[in-house]
């Protein structure tokens, strides 16, 4: 799975308190993501997810399957964390959605339940992306799909200013990869492997540049949109 920055969590490698160092950015975190899933919502072929069981990887506070089931209604919900305390806020305010989270590491025990998975800008932080593929896979049900999106790969001109922002803020470690080494993972794991550019969504908002900004210019933010992100569509043969 993931693995923690030595020291940070004594006693194990596959689990964490936060992702993020300070707890007020972990709490931000989610509200800041809202409009960006929810153009990776409206880039999600399957428009009736009603009768559909749902997966999401890496889901931290648990503010993507909210915004999801808001959306496109589904009819289960799971999301998979090794940050302990974001998952125990995940489950206070679920409130009476039909959702459920758990620590990655049990995973393993739902195979063949989902007909749809998500991650978002989580598979680079992986340590080990074939096996997470393969574990994606044996998650999904026969003709099931996986939606992954990241923006963190070599190809992307803001990485080495990005990976040094990250490894600054975070708990994990983590390699560097480039889209066909993702690719080739999910292909080689079984999946049929299609992908996009995840494209503009609406108006970028406007932030004065600071020493701690992602975009350092706004031709910077425009880019990592339109060119940078990319959303992986990977399916499970029948």
């Amino acid at each position: 799975m993931f693995k923690a920055v030595e020291g940070e969590m004594s006693g194990s490698e596959s689990a964490i308190a936060t992702w993020h160092k300070d707890r007020a950015q972990e709490d931000a975190m989610g509200p800041s993501h809202v409009p960006i899933w929810r153009q990776m919502i409206g880039l999600v072929e399957e428009a009736d997810l009603s009768d559909r069981s749902v997966l999401d990887f890496g889901c931290n506070q648990g503010g993507f399957l909210r915004t999801l089931h808001a959306l496109r209604p589904f009819r289960f919900g799971l999301g998979v964390d090794i940050a302990v305390e974001s998952l125990a806020a995940a489950q206070a305010m679920k409130g009476s959605l039909p959702l459920d989270f758990q620590p990655a590491d049990r995973l393993a025990q739902h195979d063949g339940r989902f007909d749809i998975a998500f991650s978002h800008e989580v598979v680079y932080l992986v340590p080990d992306v074939a096996h997470h593929a393969r574990q994606v896979l044996a998650a999904l049900r026969p003709g099931g799909v996986y939606y992954a999106a990241t923006a963190c790969h070599t190809g992307n001109r803001l990485w080495p200013l990005w990976r040094r922002l990250i490894e600054e803020r975070s708990r994990l470690e983590f390699p560097d990869r480039s889209l066909d080494d993702y690719a080739a993972a999910f292909h080689e794991a079984g999946f049929s492997v299609g992908m996009r550019s995840f494209g503009p969504g609406g108006f970028a908002p406007y932030k004065p540049h600071s020493d701690s900004d992602y975009y350092p210019t706004v031709e910077d933010r425009m880019y990592a949109m339109t060119d940078a992100k990319v959303l992986f569509r990977l399916v499970k043969a029948e």
